[in-house]
C-alpha cells in the first residue's frame, strides 16, 4: 500500500496534521499506537497567550498565531457537524493570594501590560486589573486576593473532544487509520520512503513524526538526537455538585498552578511538572498532594469538592520549552512535529497545520526557523 503521507502519532498535533493533509486531498495514513499517558487526553486546555509572561520569544509568536487560528478550526468542525470540541471563551484571571506573591505579581503585571500597550496583543478593555472583590465575585471559591488581572478573551478546549472531532472530520475525508506501532522507518539513499508498521511495509511520499514524548525513539534511525523527554503531569477533576460554574473564569495562580471550570459543576486543578519521570503514566501520593494543596491554598472554597477523576499525561518536554517543528538534516521527506510541553492543546492544532503545509510544499504563514531541530545540533 502506498500513501502520499504517513503521520505517526494520534495526539492533537498528529491528528491535526492528518486532518489538514486530507483536507488538501493528500492520501494519508495515521499510525497511532494509542499509548497510555498521552498528553492530549489529560491536558487542561487553556488558551491564553496574552497572560503568559514569556516575552518576547518564539513560543509567544507561535501562540499568538495559534490563538487566532483556533476559532477558525472550531467553526469548520462545527459546520461539518463533526461534534463538540469543548471550545469556549470563558475569560481568565491571574491572581496573587498572599503577601509574599505581591512582588511576583507586580513583575507579571508589568510584562503583560507592557506587551498589551506596545504590541497591541490585546485591547485595553479586554485585559485589565480588577479589584479583590471583583475577583471573588467572578470565582467565588477564592478567599484572599492580593492582586488580580482579568483577560476577557481567554478560552478553554477539551483535548479529548477536539481530538475525536478531528478524527471524525479527517476520516470522513478519507483518512486511513492503523492502530499499531512503527517498528522501522524505510530509508533509501537518505530519503524516507515509508514505514514498517505491525509487520506491514507501507510506502509514503512523506512521513511526519508526531509522537509526543515518544518521538525520541526515531532518533537513532535518523542519525539525529531528538531532545524530547516525558514530563509527567497530574491533574485532578473536582466536582462541585449543583454549583453553577458555567460563568467562572480560568484561574492562573502566580506560582504556576491553574484551575479550569467547566459548565457541568466541574473544576479541573493542576498540575505537576515532573521532569525526569520517565514513561510512568501513574498517579503518585506526592503529586496529588501538591495539586490539592495548591488548589486549596488559592481557592479554599473548593475544600468540600468531590474528587471525580485524576488524569496523568506525559508531556513532550524540551529543555528550551519550544516545540520541534520542521525537517531533519540530511534526510529528505521526513518531518518532526513534537515537543510542545504543557502547551500542546494551545499550539497543537496550528502546529499540525504548519507541518501539513510544509509537507504539501505550501508557503508557511508562520516562520518556523526557531523551532527546527538544528538549534540543538
Amino acid at each position: 500500500m502506498s500513501y502520499d503521507a504517513i503521520v505517526i502519532g494520534g495526539g492533537v498535533v498528529g491528528i491535526s496534521a492528518a486532518y489538514h493533509l486530507v483536507c488538501d486531498g493528500a492520501k494519508t495514513l495515521l499510525v497511532d499506537r494509542r499509548d497510555a499517558g498521552r498528553a492530549t487526553d489529560a491536558g487542561a486546555g487553556i488558551l491564553s497567550p496574552a497572560t503568559n509572561t514569556r516575552d518576547p520569544d518564539p513560543w509567544l509568536r507561535l501562540a499568538a498565531f495559534a490563538s487566532v487560528y483556533y476559532p477558525q478550526l472550531v467553526d469548520n468542525l462545527q459546520v461539518e457537524q463533526d461534534g463538540e470540541t469543548g471550545f469556549a471563551t470563558c475569560g481568565m484571571m491571574l491572581v496573587a493570594v498572599s503577601y509574599d506573591e505581591i512582588e511576583s505579581f507586580a513583575i507579571a503585571r508589568e510584562h503583560i501590560f507592557n506587551r498589551r500597550d506596545q504590541r497591541g496583543e490585546a485591547a485595553e478593555e479586554d485585559l485589565y486589573e480588577i479589584s479583590s472583590d471583583e475577583a471573588r465575585r467572578r470565582f467565588p471559591a477564592l478567599r484572599d486576593v492580593r492582586g488580580a488581572i482579568f483577560y476577557r478573551d481567554a478560552a478553554r478546549v477539551d483535548g479529548r473532544l477536539l481530538s475525536a472531532a478531528l478524527h471524525r472530520a479527517a476520516e470522513a475525508r478519507g483518512l486511513a487509520v492503523k492502530h499499531a506501532g512503527v517498528e522501522q522507518l524505510l530509508i533509501q539513499d537518505d530519503v524516507v520512503t515509508g514505514v514498517i508498521t505491525g509487520g506491514e511495509t507501507l510506502s509514503a511520499g512523506k512521513v511526519v513524526i508526531a509522537c509526543g514524548a515518544w518521538s525520541q525513539a526515531f532518533g537513532d534511525q535518523l542519525g539525529v538526537h531528538i531532545p524530547v523527554e516525558p514530563q509527567r503531569g497530574q491533574i485532578i477533576h473536582l466536582g462541585l455538585g449543583d454549583t453553577d460554574t458555567s460563568s467562572w473564569p480560568i484561574i492562573s495562580a502566580v506560582r504556576g498552578h491553574y484551575m479550569v471550570p467547566w459548565p457541568d459543576g466541574r473544576v479541573v486543578v493542576g498540575a505537576t511538572r515532573e521532569t525526569g519521570s520517565g514513561f510512568e503514566a501513574r498517579t503518585t501520593a506526592a503529586g496529588v498532594l501538591e495539586v490539592l494543596a495548591e488548589a486549596l491554598r488559592v481557592a479554599p472554597g473548593l475544600a468540600q469538592a468531590e474528587v471525580r477523576e485524576i488524569r496523568v499525561g506525559l508531556r513532550p518536554y524540551t529543555e528550551d520549552h519550544l516545540p520541534v517543528l520542521g525537517s531533519v538534516p540530511n534526510i529528505r521527506n521526513i518531518y518532526l512535529a513534537t515537543g510542545h510541553g504543557p502547551t500542546g492543546l494551545q499550539l497543537g492544532p496550528y502546529s499540525g497545520k504548519l507541518i501539513a503545509d510544509l509537507v504539501l510544499g505550501k508557503d508557511l504563514a508562520t516562520e518556523i526557523d526557531a523551532y527546527q531541530i538544528t538549534r540543538f545540533l
